[in-house]
């Protein structure tokens, strides 16, 4: 693993010492073009005896009853507990520019106490926006990632059974008003704010569409000025520029998988470290102690504790050299022969005594 480690580090290094151009479609947003988020509240059907409980969701029966209702089938007072419906909530994103009639995915997740969606019919269910204006309708069989089986004494599920996603199952009823021809100008937001980056996508604008054309606002807006020129095309031309982005150094560490990334400009000064593992366990194995046959008494239980501490044989003191680049960087925490979720540790120490030159990002 710390082979692997260094292998993957040093490759990645050398195949990108420095970072390609990239296009900037590819760095920033585009003011005024973004998707908008849509939310509904449906009804799924044709499950296999896996919906809702309708003792514990009665907002399913209340959904259903409705639904009959306006279909024209009565049943006010029935009696009525199917197991093959489940209520369901409905999201979906609609694009910019999008037009009625056009399609969309939807995701579809359970909200009571149904056990999977596999099989599953979503009900025509409307998709309202931020403003409480319905902008699509979704409907169509559901297609879940997951499997769910069980029995009387055991219960076996992979994946999310009760999660599923519907393609193309939104169609667009209503379109978001917005005339994008008649801006006079444009704000570029950058993914990620660098003002340098920012800086030398002023300049290659200005060296591509004329001087004037691009104005840095901040480390994370660019104006770009149409200048009576048609917004779309103009887009169409800026968004294909190719800049070189520039980026923080930066560590990232996931602890939960002892995931370690650094980037190619991660600097350590001269640094000594040693590192060495503690080892506590603790076991409980407890006695039974019954009384002897047709003896008064009664059974009890004896605690029976054993403790053992045992202290691994670490590191000893290892230097790290102030790294010059990543591959030397990654050399010297290798040289200390640990795995990744103790060299997650020996950066965190390396950080907190300030010899860690980057930003150090814990997930």
């Amino acid at each position: 693993m710390k082979k692997l480690l260094c292998a993957v580090m040093v490759s990645l290094l050398s195949s990108a010492a420095w970072c390609d151009p990239i296009r900037i479609k590819d760095l920033v947003e585009f003011d005024g073009v973004r998707s908008n988020d849509l939310v509904g509240y449906g009804l799924v059907v044709g499950l296999n005896g896996t919906g809702d409980g309708l003792r514990n969701a009665p907002f399913t029966e209340e959904i259903m009853s409705n639904l009959l209702e306006r279909l024209g089938v009565n049943v006010t007072g029935e009696q009525y507990q199917p197991k093959n419906v489940a209520a369901v909530f409905v999201t979906a994103a609609l694009p910019p520019f999008a037009r009625a009639g056009g399609q969309i995915d939807v995701t579809v997740s359970a909200i009571g106490d149904a056990k999977s969606l596999l099989g599953g019919t979503l009900i025509m269910t409307p998709l309202n926006g931020a403003d409480g204006q319905i902008y699509a309708v979704a409907q169509g069989a559901i297609i879940a990632g997951g499997v769910s089986a069980d029995g009387q004494a055991a219960k076996v599920v992979q994946g999310v059974p009760t999660a599923g996603m519907i393609p193309s199952g939104g169609r667009v009823e209503r379109e978001v008003e917005f005339d994008f021809t008649q801006l006079d100008s444009m704000r570029l937001a950058l993914r990620a704010p660098d003002f340098t980056t920012a800086e030398r996508i002023e300049a290659a604008i200005n060296a591509k569409m004329g001087s004037g054309s691009a104005e840095m606002l901040d480390a994370g807006t660019v104006l770009l000025q149409t200048k009576g020129r048609s917004p779309a095309h103009l887009v169409s031309r800026v968004e294909n520029i190719l800049v070189e982005p520039e980026t923080k150094a930066r560590v990232v560490v996931d602890q939960r998988s002892g995931t370690i990334v650094m980037g190619q400009d991660v600097r350590i000064s001269r640094v000594a470290v040693a590192q060495g593992n503690l080892t506590l366990r603790i076991e409980e194995t407890p006695v039974v102690s019954q009384p002897n046959p047709f003896a008064e008494g009664e059974t009890i239980l004896l605690p029976r504790t054993s403790v053992d501490i045992q202290n691994a044989p670490g590191t000893g003191l290892a230097e790290i050299s102030g790294g010059t680049n990543l591959s030397e960087v990654v050399a010297g925490l290798n040289a200390l022969g640990v795995a990744p979720h103790d060299m997650i540790d020996i950066l965190k120490s390396i950080n907190a005594a300030g010899a860690l030159h980057a930003e150090f990002v814990v997930n």
